[in-house]
């Protein structure tokens, strides 16, 4: 696994929620490219800053209407396209 910072740890999880929505899915794949602590806590950080939202038990959306999501730098393009 490659060592991402913070940001593009978040940036990676939000494209990840965008491609997918249900939540088990968005782990599943995640788990591939980042640790399962670092998902779980980076989703938490996401829905408490309000750029992801929960929506029912297992499905999350960014919150696109609160915040935009951040552009996807050209190193992260690769991985979000593999998932």
């Amino acid at each position: 696994m490659t060592d991402y910072s913070i940001n593009e740890k978040m940036i990676i999880i939000q494209y990840v929620i965008k491609k997918y929505e249900n939540e088990e899915t968005v782990i599943k794949k995640l788990r591939s490219v980042l640790p399962e602590k670092d998902i779980q806590r980076s989703i938490d950080t996401l829905i408490g800053t309000q750029k992801v939202r929960r929506i029912g038990p297992e499905v999350i959306q960014n919150n696109e209407s609160h915040t935009e999501l951040p552009e996807l730098p050209d190193n992260l393009k690769s991985i979000i396209n593999q998932l």
